[in-house]
Formats: C-alpha cells, structure tokens, sequence
C-alpha cells in the first residue's frame, strides 16, 4: 500500500546512551551501518516475520533537541506494550522522563507518553477493553 510508515528514525545526541535506552526498555538490536556519508545505526524492533511493527534507524542529531516545556518537533511513535507499568519502571530505569502520566482510553487502552535519554517524545499503549471502566 501507498503512503504508509515503513521506516522510522530516532535523533540522538549521545548515540551510545539511546542505544542503552531502547535495548534495555524495549529489546531491540543496533547495527551500526557502515559506508554512509552519516553516522548511522540500523534499528531492529522485532523479527521480520512478525506481524505488525516496523524497524527504523537511528541518527545523530545534526540541531538543538526542542527547548524544555516545548511540544514534539517531529512525529511521536508509540509503542504496544503488554504491561505498561513494566515498561514505564524500565523507561524511568534508563534515564527516562513521564512526560504525559499514564491515563485510559476508555474501554480500549491505557496510554502514556515519555522522553527518552535524548529529548524526543514516544508513546505507550497497553490494549486494555477495561481501562478507565
């Protein structure tokens, strides 16, 4: 299909430190990709042949990281999550930051939103039909 997201991109100040991040919050692998003219990591969210998901990269950031108190400056991924309360323990963990607390989405999920050791914004979904009933 046309026009969907089959690729995302992480900006990082301190590439090393998000790769700590996102492996000990979420499990994925970085493979740091070789020949290019940038700085750049190949990031695996899963197997290839699970359903659903995408797998992205991973950048150093070239500006300023968007000025505290300041909403996102780019698109907000989230992530679902069996349990969110694990996942947020393991985002505060790894140097993490609540950015939106928990809260539900009414008979569907539980939602919430953090900063990650580099500033950027992301999102956990727990589906959850007795969230907030």
């Amino acid at each position: 299909m046309a026009n969907r997201v089959s690729h995302f991109e992480i900006l990082a100040d301190d590439p090393e430190r998000a790769i700590a991040f996102y492996t000990s919050v979420f499990g994925w692998d970085f493979k740091k990709w070789e020949g290019g003219q940038y700085e750049y990591w190949m990031v695996m969210t899963g197997k290839d042949e699970e359903v659903g998901g995408i797998n992205g990269g991973m950048i150093r950031r070239a500006g300023p990281v968007a000025a505290e108190g300041m909403s996102a400056n780019g698109f907000v991924c989230t992530m679902v999550v069996d349990a969110y309360d694990v996942i947020a323990e393991k985002i505060i963990a790894a140097g993490g930051q609540v950015v939106m607390a928990k809260y539900p989405l009414i008979g569907m999920a539980w939602q919430g939103y953090f900063k990650d050791t580099e500033g950027n914004v992301i999102g956990v979904h727990q589906p959850d039909v007795h969230a907030g009933k």
